[in-house]
């Protein structure tokens, strides 16, 4: 699984170069971000503006994710596909995490 990492403000910016995150991928990218936040002490920001499809692992790997940051660790969403936003507000995920509709979005936000 290709994750790019980088910095936003004081967020540890995470983008998921990858059209999907399925059953087929759910472990690579599972240990893709183990290794990209292993170090990160800032919250986590995971853009999937690329992400055109997800399916019930890659909804599993993305909160096996976050869980592995441990506790007190937040972890956001920005950048949504249409399709991959539905799939959070029909399994209620969009209660557990916070969803950016933009990275300018969230830049905005963290300046006010």
């Amino acid at each position: 699984m290709n994750l790019e990492t980088s910095h936003i403000g004081q967020h540890h910016l995470i983008t998921v170069n990858a059209p999907r995150i399925d059953a087929a991928q759910a472990i690579a990218f599972k240990d893709a971000m183990r290794a990209a936040t292993a170090d990160a002490t800032d919250p986590v920001v995971l853009d999937l503006g690329q992400v055109q499809f997800i399916d019930s692992s890659g909804l599993g790997a993305i909160v096996a994710a976050f869980k592995l940051l441990g506790p007190g660790r937040r972890m956001d969403l920005a950048c949504l596909t249409p399709d991959v936003a539905k799939v959070f507000r029909l399994t209620r995920m969009d209660t557990i995490f916070a969803i950016h509709p933009s990275l300018e979005d969230l830049a905005t936000r963290q300046a006010g």
